[in-house]
């Protein structure tokens, strides 16, 4: 458990969050919307700790928060839309999902090994002087266990978060109070992703005609498809040894062929989360059979780490 401390909006504060954030530790912050529970999202390990922390049952992607939109444009590619869109409501509650430039630090984790990444910038003046003096991108999601009522106030992130973050900066209640909308601009057609307080018909005189992702639409939440975050070569679950041209992908200490790949050797769940993206990816390599992969305890964060490992076994369409 961490020792969890409520600081007021100080200078002080800020800075002192700020270091806890590089150091990899967790740090929960207000912005207009909600709460976000915000780790370093170009270090994979914090942003495992984030979805320990929120017990959160699969890798959905992350929202990296940025202090400005010339900090997101380094990150992602943005078209002329995209940089209309983003100029016209950032800072505020949009977050867009635009492809990730290459070279994009953001941990694959963050976006659930996604080649799009979902950017925002805050309009809560206590996240924008956090956000400048992390100096990175800061992955937050909700500050709550999942599947609990979104925090609105520092009070409400101690009840769920107590012993999971290291800081609370205590900004108030959040003047918005619900999440932010989520617009991917990654295709051609602008699908919400998540409805919030800028509106479709808000965004159409810039974005033109916006879909919505409803329940069984095509275009799904990021991380919802079956099959998904898949690579090239197929792959087997539940592997105690690979096949002859398989490469191996294990828990533990592996004693495999040239190649192989432990998640982790200590067999440390938040490891493995954190590597996990980043191994399916290495792995991916031409002229083998097909990747191997060892059991993964199905409890805690093994449970998000076997749900994308079923997906990306899961039969190709």
């Amino acid at each position: 458990m961490t020792e969890t401390r409520t600081l007021p909006p100080s200078d002080d504060a800020i800075r002192e969050a700020a270091d806890a954030l590089v150091a990899g530790e967790l740090v929960a912050f207000p912005t207009e919307t909600v709460y976000g529970l915000g780790g370093d999202a170009t270090d994979d390990r914090a942003v495992a700790k984030i979805f320990e922390a929120k017990q959160r049952p699969s890798f959905n992607p992350l929202i990296s928060h940025l202090p400005d939109p010339e900090s997101a444009f380094e990150l992602g590619d943005f078209d002329e839309r995209s940089r209309n869109i983003a100029k016209a409501f950032w800072p505020g509650p949009m977050t867009l999902v635009v492809p990730r430039r290459a070279g994009c630090p953001i941990s694959l984790l963050a976006s659930a090994g996604l080649d799009t990444i979902a950017l925002r910038v805050p309009a809560h003046p206590l996240a924008a002087k956090l956000l400048r003096a992390a100096g990175r991108p800061v992955a937050a999601p909700s500050a709550n266990p999942s599947g609990r009522v979104s925090p609105t106030t520092a009070e409400h992130v101690l009840a769920g978060l107590e012993g999971q973050v290291s800081i609370i900066l205590n900004g108030g209640p959040c003047s918005v109070g619900l999440e932010s909308t989520v617009l991917d601009l990654s295709g051609g057609t602008p699908t919400i992703l998540r409805p919030g307080a800028v509106t479709a018909e808000m965004l159409a005189p810039l974005a033109g005609p916006v879909a919505m992702a409803g329940h069984g639409a095509k275009i799904a939440a990021p991380g919802m498809l079956e099959s998904h975050y898949a690579p090239a070569l197929p792959v087997r679950l539940e592997a105690t040894a690979p096949e002859t041209g398989e490469i191996f992908l294990g828990f533990g200490e592996v004693t495999g062929p040239e190649g192989s790949e432990t998640l982790s050797k200590s067999g440390d769940l938040t490891e493995a989360a954190s590597l996990l993206f980043a191994l399916l990816r290495a792995l991916d390599r031409p002229g083998a059979k097909g990747i191997a992969v060892a059991p993964i305890p199905e409890k805690g964060l093994g449970i998000a780490i076997n749900d994308r490992l079923r997906r990306a076994a899961a039969p190709r369409a």
